[in-house]
């Protein structure tokens, strides 16, 4: 052994170290190791990949870095013959076979494969939140976490699929979506023997048999499997929306509503059909769309057998069963079965119409309103009945005209049982029960429970009525001046 050699050994009985960095006072055994470390504080990153221009501080970073275009995997796995780039990977990755865990959390003892892991954990007792993002100023406890968000900005999608070329911000959503092609199911539930794509949807399969979720709201005692998910579903308590659009104002609660909403103002629609070409603003509204070309309704009601081709539209449906209406209006109380319609309804007290055609400027309260309108101009009627080839503008036309095929009459009143093959028609019904009349002239007050009669009142209150120019006459409506007046025979 060469006597350097042996006095660097030497220094790790005695403790003595005989070089001290002058930035932080740390000591080393060796010059070459403080060398080493002093690049920590002047930021010198000499050693350059040839084939990226990427720079590392460490050669020996660098030589791991290269492998990566090369390709080389020299350490292998003697368990299951996975091959790794450097030997720590390796040492890392044998710890999934024989669960050795060896950094445990002194507050609440959970232990760890991997210490960056049980870094982040540690602040989630200190609260340390160390990444900051400098376009918005949030937060972030990893740093990966915060790398991932800094995407979101920037718009960058490094991880690529090579079969539908979908790509993706993080690589955990992207190997997730790569299970889809595969239908590789690793995660398996001890209990059930259920497998599933994802761990998170294993943890949170798992609450189905435990009950219990390491993050619980003292609230209202539900449990969390992440703190991520815990922090968003204390928003729904605090009433927090940390989500401010630039455009408008509104704020939100969810990050993936914020998006959403955006593309209301900047008209992006990134999600396309590839049968039909038509381009949605959210993943969520294609899926559903997509099954109106396959014909797949996945979602089935166990009262009356009925198919939806989305769990939402199933939720919204069983209500019709148990009369749930959990969305009421707080300005005049009406109770409604779907988030959408009680949306839609709050509109008529506001009399905000965010939807706005680009062809005309024609405004309307709901999205689905627009796309229908906007087919008046394009003449596209995409929903074509099978029975007999009659096409419509809008679905729910295209649902109410199949009625007439299958004599379904859905809509029926509790208080007579007379059945109804539209829901205008059923709820038009139900005010001769209740004598409701939520059509209230502002002019002189009277009330209507038709929205026909309460326009054609309102027409009646207009300063410039309507001239006959061959008799003289005025009329309230335009439609009065085309009815021709009968005459009498002549003796």
């Amino acid at each position: 052994m060469q006597l350097e050699t042996f006095q660097r050994h030497m220094v790790t009985h005695t403790g003595g170290a005989s070089y001290k960095c002058k930035d932080c006072g740390k000591t080393f055994s060796s010059l070459a190791s403080l060398q080493i470390h002093e690049k920590a504080h002047t930021g010198e990153k000499p050693y350059k990949c040839k084939h990226c221009g990427k720079t590392y501080r460490y050669h020996q970073t660098l030589q791991i870095h290269e492998r990566i275009h090369t390709g080389e995997k020299s350490y292998e796995c003697k368990k299951c013959s996975k091959a790794f780039s450097c030997p720590s990977s390796l040492r890392i990755h044998e710890r999934t076979h024989n669960g050795k865990k060896p950094y445990e959390c002194k507050q609440c003892g959970k232990t760890f494969r991997y210490y960056p892991s049980f870094q982040t954990h540690e602040r989630v007792h200190t609260g340390e939140k160390p990444y900051e993002c400098k376009p918005c100023g949030k937060t972030f406890s990893s740093n990966i976490g915060f790398q991932i968000h800094e995407r979101n900005h920037t718009g960058e999608k490094p991880y690529e699929c090579q079969k539908c070329s979908k790509a993706f911000s993080c690589p955990s959503s992207f190997r997730k979506h790569e299970r889809t092609h595969t239908g590789e199911k690793p995660y398996e539930c001890k209990e059930c023997g259920k497998a599933l794509r994802a761990l998170a949807s294993l943890r949170v399969h798992m609450i189905t048999h435990t009950g219990v979720g390491p993050y619980k709201c003292k609230q209202c005692e539900k449990a969390f499997i992440s703190p991520s998910s815990f922090r968003i579903h204390q928003r729904s308590h605090t009433g927090e929306k940390p989500y401010e659009c630039k455009q408008c104002g509104k704020t939100f609660r969810y990050y993936p509503s914020f998006q959403k909403h955006e593309r209301t103002h900047t008209g992006e629609k990134p999600y396309e059909c590839k049968e039909c070409g038509r381009a949605f603003s959210c993943s969520t509204l294609l899926r559903q769309h997509e099954r109106t070309h396959t014909g797949e309704k996945l979602y089935e009601c166990e009262q009356c057998g009925k198919a939806c081709r989305d769990y939402t539209s199933l939720e919204t449906h069983i209500r019709i069963h148990t009369g749930e209406k959990p969305y009421e209006c707080k300005q005049c109380g009406k109770a409604f079965r779907c988030y959408q319609s009680f949306r839609r309804h709050e509109r008529n007290h506001t009399g905000e119409k965010p939807y706005e055609c680009k062809k005309c400027s024609k405004a309307f309260r709901c999205p689905s309103y627009l796309r229908t309108h906007e087919r008046t101009h394009t003449r596209e009627k995409p929903y074509e009945c099978k029975q007999c080839g009659k096409a419509y503008r809008g679905y729910s036309s295209l649902q109410t005209h199949e009625r007439t095929h299958k004599g379904e009459k859905p809509y029926a009143c509790k208080e007579c049982g007379k059945a109804f093959r539209w829901y205008q028609s059923f709820r038009r019904h139900e005010r001769t029960h209740t004598g409701e009349k939520p059509y209230e002239c502002k002019e002189c007050g009277k009330a209507f429970s038709h929205p026909t009669s309460f326009r054609r009142h309102e027409k009646t209150h207009r300063v410039e009525p309507f001239e006959c120019k061959q008799r003289g006459k005025d009329f309230s409506w335009p439609s009065s001046l085309h009815v021709k007046t009968p005459t009498r025979n002549k003796l």
